[in-house]
């Protein structure tokens, strides 16, 4: 019986999602998805750099018009821009399009600094209201801190070399395998049982 009732709670949840599915997939509206980057960089002991960079994808089954980006939440008193503009505009999001773009701030204040998402507003033809989208957080920024960057040389190396390292190891096991000769002792062992 409880096998019973887990396959229907399964055959229902299945079921939902199909039919959720089928209408998402009937409506034709832009699915806008932003993401938000952000990378420090050292220049001496009393400037840091920031370079940020927003891409926005269009994962839905119609293009968006009037596409305006605005990421104003970089604190004036923290943060000069050094190159771009934290907002820009755009006429059209196509279906399966990105519109990537970048800006860069520099900072000369020592601070742990916490990102607003940066705000995406669109039109769709078939609503009359601006719609909203926001970008994926930032991590908190520890801007000019103190403690050293981590290394990654290990985890690059391996990213970079991992998988030759796994192909090269199973070749030599293979090799090894075929190379070496079966233990006799056990080959006996094996046959007086037989006999």
């Amino acid at each position: 019986m409880a096998k019973f009732t887990t396959m229907v709670s399964l055959l229902s949840i299945a079921v939902v999602l199909l039919i959720a599915s089928t209408v998402n997939a009937g409506s034709d509206a832009p699915f806008i998805v932003v993401h938000k980057k952000a990378t420090l960089n050292r220049l001496n002991s009393a400037v840091e750099k920031l370079s940020v960079s927003i891409n926005i994808y269009n994962q839905g089954s119609a293009a968006a018009y009037d596409v305006s980006l605005s990421d104003d939440g970089w604190s004036p008193e923290i943060f000069s821009i050094v190159s771009g503009n934290t907002s820009t505009s755009w006429e059209k999001l196509d279906v399966g399009a990105l519109l990537s773009h970048s800006f860069e701030l520099e900072s000369r204040t020592k601070s742990v600094f916490y990102s607003t998402p940066a705000v995406i507003t669109f039109r769709v033809p078939t609503k009359a209201a601006l719609q909203e989208a926001y970008s994926t957080p930032l991590l908190p920024l520890e801007i000019l801190s103190d403690k050293p960057r981590k290394t990654t040389l290990g985890l690059s190396l391996m990213v970079k070399y991992g998988n030759l390292v796994s192909v090269i190891s199973l070749v030599v096991l293979f090799v090894y395998l075929m190379v070496t000769p079966p233990n006799k002792s056990n080959a006996a062992k094996g046959s007086k049982k037989r006999r």
